[in-house]
């Protein structure tokens, strides 16, 4: 059965919610230097009445200045808004006086992969409680961080594990040491995606008793939550577009407790994946861990805190996860054991293919520009509107089931890739793949989707 579409999806928007929408293509587009059809590429740049351009230090000050709420902004543009704790504003505003457009334009089309590109800005919009301001805030911050601060795309996966293999047995210890602290990780399985909770979900567990702090540099640390979320953003669908976190607290001791670590995955999840999160399970906590508790509920967004919920047993696992879907480890029926399989040497041939690369990336870059000229159209003229958004919503598709033909030559395969639970176009696959140790047959697959759409909970609805 088909679910509905939750609400400020693609699909499922409120006439002032999609006029939100517009505002926020509109304000993004202009800051990506994306001109409507018939406006001047530079027509800003220039003196009314005047083809003389104006001097380049207006010009900067003019567009560090363009997206200010309020004339009497101070000179950084530091938020007046309480809720920008990570000091999002101050950093929109020193990238727009010094980043390339094109670069944050290409970031972000980069960020889309899959999803559908209004799905992502309505993601920005949800968490900012539909303030287009501070959701394109959000936004370009995130696209800054990207690719700056974390070079998801251009490193972490298109590397992936497989640079990490190379990287372990450098010449320089640094190198070598960050290469094995990655791997490290992995083989012990102390984080790992698999199967689906109650509402479709896909589940990452996370084994904490496995963590000791100082054992990985804070960096390998960094990389590895990162690459999990970027992978489990894959295996995510326009109907089914968060994930379920499990924290095993099983054997956990106060050694096993390490703030940074927390304090960094609480910051991907609220200022640079914004609404990802369907619910957090806290399981077989201790009562050690209470104060711990108290600690880190200090630091969450109130939204994300009421996402948390603790199981203390099997029985009330079962609330959320099906017996059938919960692993062995914990108690449940689900056969499945944790085991790593080391990247393969000839696994990223395809990305040794620029011809074929480029050729792909050339016809994305077509679709892209479509999309966006659709979408001026779109804002632009309320009477063809609804024929103009089914346009949009095909282009929306060619992009989806394009990125999968390109997929395989811009990231490095992961263990998700060799255990066969993301497959050639898009496919996945969690129950009876081809590592599946009870090789049943797969409770559901599809194809540039994800997993099946679920009903709607109330976790997942604002």
């Amino acid at each position: 059965m088909v679910s509905p579409v939750l609400p400020g999806r693609p699909g499922n928007l409120t006439a002032d919610q999609e006029a939100k929408l517009q505002e926020l293509w509109t304000a993004t587009l202009r800051v990506f230097g994306v001109h409507a059809p018939g406006t001047p590429e530079h027509a800003e740049e220039q003196k009314p009445g005047s083809g003389t351009a104006i001097s380049d230090q207006k010009s900067k000050k003019k567009k560090h200045s363009m997206f200010r709420r309020h004339k009497d902004d101070d000179d950084e543009g530091a938020s007046t808004d309480q809720e920008d704790k990570y000091g999002q504003s101050k950093e929109f505003q020193q990238v727009l006086a010094t980043q390339d457009p094109e670069k944050l334009r290409t970031a972000f089309w980069s960020m889309v992969k899959h999803d559908h590109p209004d799905g992502l800005l309505l993601r920005f919009l949800r968490a900012r409680k539909w303030d287009v301001h501070n959701a394109l805030v959000m936004l370009i911050a995130t696209m800054n961080w990207r690719m700056k601060d974390m070079h998801v795309d251009d490193d972490i996966m298109m590397k992936g594990e497989g640079q990490a293999v190379v990287d372990s047995s450098s010449s320089s210890a640094a190198v070598k040491k960050e290469g094995e602290d990655f791997l490290t990780q992995l083989r012990l399985g102390k984080s790992f995606l698999h199967g689906t909770d109650k509402e479709g979900r896909p589940m990452c567990f996370v084994r904490v008793r496995l963590h000791r702090q100082g054992e990985q540099s804070e960096a390998s640390l960094e990389r590895y939550t990162v690459y999990t979320i970027e992978t489990a953003r894959l295996l995510l669908a326009p109907q089914v577009d968060t994930a379920a976190i499990i924290f095993d607290m099983t054997g956990f001791s106060l050694a096993n407790m390490d703030y940074g670590p927390v304090k960094f995955m609480i910051k991907c999840f609220e200022a640079n994946y914004p609404e990802s999160l369907g619910v957090v399970l806290v399981h077989k906590s201790p009562w050690i861990f209470q104060s711990v508790w108290n600690i880190i509920k200090g630091w969450l967004d109130p939204v994300v805190a009421s996402k948390v919920h603790f199981t203390k047993n099997l029985e009330e696992l079962e609330k959320f996860v099906e017996k059938s879907h919960i692993i062995k480890e914990l108690g449940g029926d689900d056969p499945w054991e944790y085991h790593y399989i080391e990247p393969k040497a000839d696994e990223n041939e395809k990305m040794l293919d620029e011809n074929t690369c480029k050729r792909l990336l050339d016809d994305r870059s077509s679709v892209v520009k479509e999309y966006e000229q659709i979408t001026q159209e779109w804002i632009a003229n309320s009477k063809d509107r609804t024929a103009l958004q089914q346009k949009r919503n095909e282009l929306a598709q060619r992009l989806r089931s394009g990125y999968w033909q390109l997929d395989p030559y811009l990231r490095a395969q992961s263990l998700y890739d060799r255990c066969g639970m993301i497959r050639e176009g898009g496919l996945i696959q969690y129950y009876g793949g081809s590592q599946s140790p009870n090789g049943a047959k797969p409770l559901f697959a599809s194809p540039q989707n994800g997993p099946r759409p679920a009903e709607p909970r109330a976790d997942d609805v604002d």
